[in-house]
C-alpha cells in the first residue's frame, strides 16, 4: 500500500526517533506536519529535506505540557496539510539529572511527567479523531518503552507515564474503531543521551541478544509498516529493543 496523498503528525519530530520517522514517512510518499518545542532550527531543516523528496512539510511549535497548545497543534497541522491521516505520539521527557524516585518523589515532577508524556497523546486523539476517521483508515502510533514490561524504580514518573500510555493504546483502538486503528511501538535501546560514557553504553547492550543497540531508522520502519501496512491490527504493542526484554 502506498502512502500517498496522506498526511501525518509526529510530535517531537525534529530530533533522533521523531526525524527518522518524518523522513520514513515522506519516502513513502506522505506529507508531515513536524511538531517540536525548542529545535525550531532543525525542525525548519528537517522539512527543507522533507521538501527535497518531493513531499509537503510545515513545522508546528508548542510545549505540549501547556493544555491551550493542544488543539492549535493539531489544527494547524490540519489547516497546513489538508488533512491529517496518521497522528505519531513520539514526543516525550526523560529525566537526566534529576531524581525520579520514591525517596524523591516530588508531585510536581509527577504531574509534569505525566502531562507530557500521557495526557498530551490521549489529548491529541480527542482533537484528532474527527479528522482520522475522516480518511477510513485513520493511523495512531504511540511511542512507549521496553520499561513499560520492566519499570525502573530510578525512573518512577517516566514508567508511569509510558505504562499509562500503554493502556490508553488498547483504550484508544476500541474508542477509535473501526476508522482508526491504534498501535504501541516500544522501543529499547534507538538511541543514546549524548551524556552517556561509552562505559554505560556498553553496560546497557552487553545483556541485549542482538548484541547491539538498535537505531532511530529501524523504529522509524516499523511505524512506516503501521502506517501503511498493518491494516488488521489494533491495540497491540510491539517491542523492538533486540530482545532485551527476555533478559
Amino acid at each position: 500500500m502506498t502512502l500517498d496523498g496522506t498526511a501525518a503528525l509526529v510530535t517531537g519530530g525534529a530530533k533522533r526517533v521523531g526525524r527518522a520517522v518524518v523522513l520514513e514517512l515522506a519516502r513513502a510518499g506522505c506529507d508531515v506536519a513536524i511538531h517540536y518545542r525548542r529545535s525550531r532550527v532543525e525542525a525548519e531543516e528537517l522539512a527543507g529535506s522533507v521538501g527535497e523528496l518531493g513531499r509537503k512539510a510545515i513545522t508546528v511549535g508548542g510545549d505540549l505540557s501547556e493544555p491551550a497548545n493542544w488543539e492549535r497543534i493539531v489544527s494547524e497541522a490540519v489547516a497546513g496539510l489538508g488533512r491529517l491521516d496518521a497522528l505519531i505520539n513520539n514526543a516525550s521527557s526523560f529525566l537526566m539529572g534529576r531524581p525520579d524516585t520514591l525517596e524523591a518523589f516530588e508531585i510536581d515532577t509527577w504531574d509534569a511527567m505525566l502531562r507530557l508524556n500521557l495526557t498530551a497523546p490521549v489529548a491529541l486523539c480527542h482533537h484528532a479523531a474527527d479528522h482520522l476517521k475522516r480518511t477510513g483508515r485513520g493511523r495512531v502510533v504511540n511511542l512507549l518503552d521496553i520499561s513499560v514490561d520492566r519499570p525502573w524504580p530510578s525512573h518512577l514518573a517516566y514508567c508511569a507515564s509510558k505504562a499509562g500510555l500503554a493502556a490508553m493504546t488498547k483504550a484508544l483502538a476500541r474508542a477509535m474503531a473501526p476508522e482508526v486503528c491504534v498501535y504501541g511501538v516500544a522501543p529499547g535501546i534507538a538511541v543514546f543521551p549524548e551524556e552517556y560514557s561509552a562505559e554505560l553504553r556498553a553496560s546497557l547492550t552487553d545483556p541485549v541478544p542482538a548484541g547491539r543497540a538498535g537505531t532511530p531508522e529501524e523504529v522509524a520502519h516499523l511505524v512506516r509498516f503501521l502506517v501503511d501496512s498493518a491494516d488488521y491490527i489494533t491495540g497491540e504493542t510491539v517491542r523492538i529493543d533486540g530482545g532485551r526484554h527476555l533478559v
